[in-house]
């Protein structure tokens, strides 16, 4: 145990490591999500069409072959990224389906009258959407989302695959160089944990700003 405690550099540069991937692979997850959830709620039958394809294939595919995709096959073409945008484009191309199904039937759970309201205000559809049903759909969004980026974040543990030194990575260097193997999974077991929790506190920090700008009362937590 004493040999793992030893290794603590390493583990905290393979637990930064894995908290950028996350907050990067986050950012684009939700954009995508942002993106393909609304079109999926667009009057466009062609637009509704474009996003559930984005949907159902990569919801379908799995993150691992993301990444060898980008990392190993699209080099043969001609089309290079360093293991870090493999990385992120993968977490967040599959995760970003995800989400974009919450958004979708976030929106769709505004109530219809809320929708009629703009329209008799005579809103336009983009003043309806970021000043009424959005913020509203926001608040629906935000449990789940949080689920979904502590997926992500545990997601990144296969990217030590591509070369990525993150917490994985670094655990499975000291597992060979000191024949401790209890200890070390135990160590990033906790380590994967603590940023599990600092995640899920944040989202519950939105939850409750998000309450108090629509005048809600949060519930305790």
């Amino acid at each position: 145990m004493s040999d793992v405690l030893d290794a603590y550099p390493q583990l905290l540069r393979g637990a930064w490591t894995t908290v950028q991937l996350t907050v990067y692979g986050s950012v684009l997850a939700l954009v995508l999500a942002l993106v393909f959830g609304l079109a999926g709620t667009a009057r466009s039958a062609w637009v509704r069409a474009v996003g559930r394809v984005y949907v159902e294939f990569f919801r379908g595919m799995a993150t691992l072959v993301l990444m060898y995709w980008f990392f190993y096959a699209l080099p043969l073409v001609g089309f290079r990224f360093t293991p870090m945008a493999a990385a992120v484009l993968s977490l967040g191309l599959n995760i970003g389906a995800y989400g974009a199904e919450v958004v979708r039937g976030a929106v769709r759970a505004v109530p219809k009258a809320q929708y009629e309201a703009t329209v008799a205000l005579n809103f336009t559809p983009v003043q309806r959407m970021r000043r009424v049903i959005l913020p509203q759909a926001v608040a629906l969004m935000l449990p789940p989302f949080g689920n979904l980026v502590i997926e992500l974040m545990k997601g990144s543990a296969v990217v030590s695959l591509i070369t990525i030194g993150d917490l994985t990575f670094r655990a499975k260097q000291i597992q060979n160089a000191t024949g401790e193997t209890l200890w070390t999974y135990v160590a990033i077991l906790l380590i994967y944990f603590v940023i599990a929790q600092a995640l899920q506190s944040l989202v519950r920090l939105a939850e409750r700003r998000v309450d108090r700008m629509l005048g809600r009362r949060a519930e305790a937590t």
